[in-house]
């Protein structure tokens, strides 16, 4: 029998019908403690009030008008975001993928419109993911994702993930820029050696490159401050965001400095669905609970708390969890078992993870987590190792 939709995930056999806050309710009644966030999309949980609120007064007004005209809500939302980051300017789009592929084009543009067409080569790391288009897995360069899609799209340079010394030999009179996830989300929560991402601006600046950072999965309070590059001390020349901004509603953008983007003029680039009323709507209605006093600063404290539990478990389960990683609520565990079966374990004790690259286990939760919905987390992962253990034990008799 044929699929009626693609089968293009290994889906987990369980569906959901509602869910509040860190919940869901499975369609057989069974709650679930939601530490995957759909894949860090879900910053403020499920059902958020104010979200609701922002969907369905907007809802009730506009839904659709086109890019042809002027959106107030996205003008609105992309002066915000300038003010709380580097940029000067903002492009809506509706995925992560979409923002990166208009990070991709406006390095380019950049360059050509300086004089230079030659310099189309970005620079990129291996353990990345920007994505599932043509552009963006060539970018990725996972052969995984690259298998059986024809000819490799051109113009992008791996090198090692944290490798100074290969980044500077990979640049030539060709290259335009460098993309680098500030803590790489499906590579395995890898977080760059310090004062990398510093490293790498100075590259940038020394040999006329633009810096661009994918903060699709680390953007919007992710890792406890709005922006990953914050924690760094520098600051990107362009930024792919997306997952968190729209809190389940889809979104993404690029948002860049006035210089990277001065080749994306009227015509150069476009998105008929991007920065739609409903979607300005939830995202500055996400960014007023994001932007609110203390709440950064909470999910900083979550972390730590976090971080110190999952030592607990890790001192505990010592057969099972080899490393705890990551930063903020961006937070990960390498397991000693295939991380595929530690994620089956904690579905069957009614919590949801992510597998990851490097045999890592993800753990995103809603920034507005508890330390009682964490204490709840572990007692799971604990019971699933347990299993896991037992399991262990009884193939080695």
């Amino acid at each position: 029998m044929i699929a009626p939709v693609l089968p293009t995930y290994a889906r987990a056999d369980v569906s959901f019908e509602r869910g509040e806050g860190a919940w869901l309710t499975s369609t057989d009644g069974k709650k679930y403690l939601d530490f995957g966030s759909g894949v860090a999309v879900n910053a403020l949980g499920h059902a958020h009030p104010a979200l609701v609120k922002a969907l369905t007064e907007q809802a009730q007004k506009l839904w659709h008008v086109s890019n042809l005209y002027k959106i107030p809500e996205g003008e609105k939302l992309a002066k915000r975001l300038i003010e709380h980051s580097f940029a000067d300017t903002a492009f809506f789009q509706n995925s992560g993928a979409e923002a990166m592929e208009c990070s991709i084009k406006m390095a380019r543009k950049y360059h050509a419109v300086s004089g230079h067409p030659e310099r189309n080569q970005i620079i990129t790391f291996d353990g990345a993911f920007h994505g599932r288009t043509l552009a963006t897995i060539a970018a990725t360069g996972n052969e995984k994702y690259l298998e059986g899609f024809g000819p490799r799209m051109p113009g992008f340079v791996q090198v090692k993930f944290g490798d100074l010394g290969a980044v500077k030999q990979a640049i030539t009179p060709e290259t335009a820029a460098i993309i680098i996830e500030p803590i790489q989300g499906e590579g395995g929560i890898r977080v760059p050696p310090p004062g990398f991402l510093r490293n790498l601006r100075e590259l940038c600046d020394l040999n006329g490159l633009l810096l661009i950072f994918d903060e699709v999965q680390t953007g919007v309070g992710r890792t406890g401050k709005l922006f990953a590059y914050e924690w760094s001390g520098i600051s990107p020349d362009i930024m792919a965001v997306a997952k968190g901004i729209g809190g389940g509603f889809p979104l993404g953008i690029c948002l860049a400095t006035a210089e990277a983007g001065k080749g994306m003029t009227a015509g150069t680039h476009g998105s008929t669905f991007g920065g739609n009323p409903l979607a300005m709507a939830v995202a500055n209605a996400v960014l007023d609970e994001v932007l609110a006093p203390g709440f950064l600063e909470r999910v900083q404290q979550m972390s730590l708390f976090a971080k110190q539990r999952l030592a607990e478990l890790k001192d505990t389960h010592k057969a099972i969890i080899a490393e705890v990683r990551g930063e903020g609520l961006l937070l990960g565990i390498k397991t000693l078992v295939p991380n595929g079966d530690f994620v089956k374990a904690a579905i069957g004790e009614g919590l949801l993870t992510v597998a990851a690259g490097e045999n890592v286990v993800r753990l995103l939760p809603p920034l507005i987590v508890t330390e009682v919905e964490i204490n709840e987390a572990i007692t799971k992962m604990s019971a699933a190792c347990r299993k896991l253990e037992a399991a262990t034990t009884k193939g080695a008799a």
